[in-house]
């Protein structure tokens, strides 16, 4: 099973073809518009059965899957109580209803596939990675119960990472980590956290400003019947910011 994630940087009726020569069986759209709005502008789009979800018509995380699937939504809105660290007689709580922006899918009777694009918050406190955070603990249970495939932009690295705030990109790779979860990239080319060689981001399009900040996490007994590649900047900077997630699956 070959899957494609990319932040294709909105408009992606004008890009589609750009993806679909690679002749996945799934692609994950962030900052993708609604396929239905546009309906016209996606007619010449082998890919015709989707799944969107968005805060605006114009830029949501659309999922692009080949006829032979039976993708379907799920609806992973739960709540969770936490200590808070620094004083243990207050407690946070939260539901996932208020969490931007996670689609997870069914993919098969054994396996799912959370599609991520963390955003900002209002009160910039848990915004993008914070987010992650929340939803994970949310819904342990899920993550837990069978495997998922969690592909998407994070907006997020280690080299970020603020002392102060617990919920931080460490943390979540220690959670993931704690669930038998692996970065794809980590594992196979032997790099650390913070430390990525190759990026998946370039800051104003520009080849000077690389940055590391989207990621595949699959269960550890995944890792060694994949194959990962991330695209090549002179050949994607043109159409986004983003390079896109490049993955092969051998699910059996």
């Amino acid at each position: 099973m070959k899957i494609v994630s990319w932040n294709c940087s909105g408009g992606f009726r004008k890009k589609f073809k750009n993806v679909e020569v690679l002749n996945p069986d799934i692609i994950i759209i962030q900052e993708c518009e609604n396929p239905e709005k546009y309906h016209k502008d996606f007619l010449d789009f082998s890919y015709n059965t989707f799944i969107w979800e968005g805060e605006s018509e114009n830029k949501g995380i659309g999922i692009f899957y080949k006829s032979n699937y039976n993708l379907k939504k799920l609806n992973w809105n739960g709540n969770y109580t936490i200590k808070i660290p620094e004083n243990n007689s207050k407690h946070l709580n939260w539901t996932t209803n208020e969490l931007r922006q996670f689609l997870p899918v069914s993919l098969t009777i054994d396996l799912n596939i959370l599609a991520v694009w963390t955003k900002g918050n209002k009160n910039q406190t848990f915004e993008y990675i914070g987010q992650f955070w929340k939803f994970i603990l949310a819904n342990k249970e899920k993550l837990l119960e069978k495997p998922s495939i969690i592909i998407g932009d994070f907006n997020s690295n280690k080299k970020w990472d603020k002392i102060d705030r617990w919920w931080n990109h460490s943390e979540v790779i220690n959670i993931l980590d704690s669930w038998n979860y692996k970065s794809l990239y980590h594992e196979l080319y032997l790099q650390e956290q913070g430390n990525e060689q190759i990026p998946t981001f370039y800051l104003h399009r520009n080849r000077e400003k690389p940055y590391h900040i989207d990621y595949v996490f699959l269960p550890k007994n995944f890792i060694g019947n994949t194959k990962f590649e991330i695209g090549k900047f002179d050949e994607w900077i043109k159409l986004s910011d983003h390079m896109p997630l490049i993955v092969e699956i051998n699910t059996k």
